[in-house]
């Protein structure tokens, strides 16, 4: 109950926050009938679908998202045919007859409301604005859609949800009655029917338009979260405070908690809180594990890494997460893997599972393919490491590799407010080989290059660049930084396809390290290359995956290390030519 009391205050508190105010010409546009036929319907349609729709969303899967957006986008058609019928129904006629004839029958019915088809327009008009009603999740909010979260789609959650929407719907009737009276006295004295009708039908489009630029959700919501935080943090406080007063006390006194505080007060981490940790719902698959919830990881600290196992800047961090997991396993660490594919070949199970395999991962990895953890994260970076407490709160995160001995650090520190026995000691120092061994940050002039025609850039060879085509192409004579083909290709979207045996790839780099993301195509088959640099043998100048004479083999779909420059680091012409045919080359990255 007290719960549910905090949810309606929250939905009340709505009205003093910005993100209302793409509804509420939908509201206003009520105000012309009786309030218990016209006005009550649609804000009882509004409440209901909200709670319906929040509650899928908080629980649901990726078809819940789909359906929302389709429920969304007819919602919008629907409301803009009733705000153009406010306008001008002649003009809503002749552009659009069927939605028009429904527009004109919402637009009558706002006048007169005096039968059941009026009630169940405004009903319609309710749930249409619920499912476009993007609320902003401040501290009660937010506190009210956690919960759904982790306790799934039950009626409590509908419950709450509801009643932080009848909350809302309360304080838009109070609006509304207000209103009315404001307008009904401006049509008496001015005689402006007609034209408060049709500004009202105006700001129905023009809300329309807001909610499609994304403003409900995005400007609103920053001026939303300043203006009504501090009075919903309030709220929570003050109900709290009334519940504690009212409830029983297990909790010994001021005195004696502390003189147990000062005999031994527990160490505190600097670190500040960042929002609740989102549920590690979602995953296609988990792999070194059975599925991890954010119960059974409650008193444990958690590493969440979002990689993908071709990234170059992914595969460096590996070494360092391999160790940390290694080291902290015994003092309460759980390190989670998100691998959250970058190009479609990523998605294939056997090909991670074959990564885990070749870079020694024994931590668990949940499969992240339709992108569900990724979003609930918010995230937006490969890699991204995120730090959660024991309580479930994110502490710490990094976006991109390096700054290894803070995050060390953050570790060691949650650890200790944990209740851990860990003491600070010196970074890990891994043992990293090959593609794993950190960039030459001050000699790289080169930038990863895509061969894909969605984000292909530099592409030299003189035919040019022709997408979705099988096509001969020649060697160019390459500045820095551009890269061409010879032979027969065919370019897509994500990568480039040998057709004929014999083609090449040249790039002229800058970079102590050329890395190159290839795989053997669709037949599976093992595909030979011999690589030369400056037209010679790489010799001491070898990557990791050929031999000295600049031969290897594509056997699997993966991150191929074809260069490490041993002496200087100077401007280089590369050159990889593949005896077989049925290559995809998807990108090139540097270190």
């Amino acid at each position: 109950m007290t719960v549910l009391i905090i949810a309606y205050l929250g939905g009340v508190l709505t009205i003093l926050s910005p993100c209302i105010l793409p509804i509420l010409p939908f509201v206003f546009a009520r105000t012309e009938g009786p309030f218990a036929r016209s006005a009550l319907p649609m804000l009882a349609g509004m409440a209901a679908s909200f709670a319906l729709v929040a509650t899928l969303a908080a629980v649901g899967g990726s078809w819940a998202v789909r359906a929302n957006e389709y429920g969304r986008l007819a919602a919008v058609m629907l409301l803009a045919a009733f705000g153009v019928s406010l306008i001008s129904p002649r003009v809503a006629y002749l552009l659009a007859r069927p939605a028009v004839d429904l527009g004109n029958r919402l637009a009558t019915s706002a006048g007169s409301a005096r039968s059941a088809p009026a009630i169940a327009s405004s009903l319609v008009l309710g749930a249409a604005t619920g499912l476009i009603w993007a609320p902003c999740a401040g501290p009660i909010l937010g506190l009210v859609l956690t919960g759904a979260a982790l306790q799934g789609a039950n009626l409590e959650t509908t419950f709450l949800l509801f009643a932080y929407a009848a909350g809302a719907a309360t304080s838009l009737a109070v609006a509304l009655f207000v209103g009315g009276k404001v307008f009904a006295v401006m049509k008496r004295s001015l005689g402006v029917g007609e034209r408060i009708r049709q500004c009202v039908g105006a700001a129905v489009l023009a809300s329309l338009a807001a909610i499609a630029l994304g403003l409900d959700t995005g400007v609103l919501t920053q001026l939303s979260y300043a203006s009504t935080a501090s009075f919903e943090q309030a709220v929570l406080e003050r109900v709290h405070e009334r519940t504690a007063a009212g409830a029983p006390s297990k909790v010994a006194s001021n005195d004696a908690m502390q003189l147990a505080a000062d005999s031994k007060r527990p160490f505190r981490s600097g670190l500040p809180p960042e929002g609740r940790a989102p549920a590690l719902n979602g995953a296609v698959e988990w792999l070194n594990s059975a599925p991890l919830t954010n119960e059974q990881l409650r008193g444990k600290v958690v590493l969440v890494n979002f990689w993908t196992y071709s990234c170059i800047n992914c595969i460096r961090t590996i070494p360092y997460v391999r160790a940390w997991a290694e080291k902290y396993k015994d003092k309460g660490l759980v390190v989670v893997g998100v691998h959250t594919p970058e190009f479609a070949f990523e998605k294939r199970i056997d090909n991670v599972r074959q990564a885990l395999g070749g870079f020694n991962i024994g931590y668990p990895v949940a499969i992240d393919n339709d992108y569900r953890i990724w979003r609930a994260f918010e995230n937006s970076y490969w890699p991204a490491h995120y730090l959660i407490d024991a309580k479930g709160e994110i502490r710490y995160h990094q976006f991109g590799e390096g700054n290894y001995p803070q995050t060390e650090k953050a570790i060691q520190d949650l650890l200790r407010e944990a209740g851990s026995e860990t003491a600070a000691s010196a970074p890990v120092v891994p043992d990293a080989k090959g593609a794993e061994v950190g960039p030459d940050m001050s000699n790289i002039g080169s930038g990863e290059t895509y061969l894909g025609y969605r984000r292909a850039a530099h592409f030299a060879s003189p035919e040019g660049l022709q997408a979705d085509a099988t096509y001969h192409y020649s060697f160019p004579k390459p500045n820095l930084n551009e890269w061409g083909l010879s032979g027969t290709w065919t370019i897509g979207a994500q990568q480039a396809i040998l057709t004929q045996p014999g083609g090449g790839i040249a790039y002229r780099f800058s970079a102590r390290d050329l890395h190159l993301v290839l795989g053997p195509g669709a037949a599976g088959k093992p595909i030979r290359f011999r690589v030369t640099i400056d037209g010679k043998d790489p010799g001491n100048d070898r990557g990791s995956d050929i031999d000295a004479s600049g031969n290897g083999t594509v056997t699997a779909t993966k991150l191929y290390q074809l260069v490490r420059q041993s002496a200087d680091i100077t401007v280089r012409n590369f050159e990889i030519r593949f005896l077989d045919r049925g290559v995809e080359a998807f990108a090139f990255t540097f270190g």
